[in-house]
């Protein structure tokens, strides 16, 4: 759980509480803050109050975007910061086309992943 950059508040167009989620998932909060804790989703705290945060491009209707947390893993293997994965999963990348974040959601996350490998070499 990390502090907004205003970069990334810009790069992410849409943000969900952890209360939110936990409705959408149909479960407690606590296990929401059990995956943020367990490196499944990332959190960022932002606003006036703020509240942890979690980009709402991680959430697909009542599940967890498939590929996500394997992503999230390759990145922090790389090396990557919270921040930086964010940004990497949210900046446009013109070989998806789109951003990782979009590319995962469209189930297209074999070739997220790929990229992510690529940036340890």
């Amino acid at each position: 759980m990390t502090e907004i950059d205003a970069k990334i508040d810009v790069l992410v167009p849409a943000w969900l509480t952890l209360p939110d989620i936990a409705e959408m998932l149909g479960v407690e909060v606590t296990r929401v803050r059990q995956l943020v804790k367990e490196g499944q989703l990332i959190a960022v705290r932002r606003g006036e109050n703020r509240a942890l945060h979690v980009p709402a491009a991680f959430i697909d209707e009542d599940k967890v975007v498939k590929g996500l947390s394997g992503t999230l893993t390759l990145l922090r293997d790389d090396g990557f910061t919270d921040e930086e994965m964010l940004e990497w999963l949210f900046t446009p990348d013109e070989s998806l086309p789109g951003t990782p974040a979009q590319a995962l959601s469209e189930n297209r996350g074999t070739e997220v992943k790929r990229r992510a490998q690529a940036l340890a070499v």
